[in-house]
């Protein structure tokens, strides 16, 4: 076990997380534009299908945005710097006489 923290194992930062999360969020959105369109020209009760996808996409778009993120959050734990380098005090060390 390595006990130097390196700066690939630090969390995104806050603006690289929303920004992740919007783009995940507009992708959803541009699949509800494509499903709004297509109830308009698929005939008959074909179009409950994009109907009910332009319908329930934005709760979903919502959901899964916000889940990804606390997901990556929660597998990345951030150590202390103290926590890592256990305390000496040097008044007793023998190598400093």
């Amino acid at each position: 076990m390595r006990t130097t923290p390196l700066a690939t194992d630090l969390p995104p930062s806050p603006d690289e997380e929303r920004h992740s999360r919007m783009i995940r969020y507009s992708i959803a959105m541009l699949v509800r534009f494509v499903c709004i369109g297509l109830c308009l020209v698929v005939p008959g009760w074909w179009m409950v299908i994009p109907a009910i996808g332009a319908v329930a996409l934005p709760y979903f778009a919502v959901v899964l945005a916000n889940a990804a993120g606390s997901s990556s959050r929660k597998s990345r734990a951030v150590e202390r710097p103290g926590g890592i380098v256990p305390y000496r005090d040097l008044r007793d060390d023998d190598r400093l006489r």
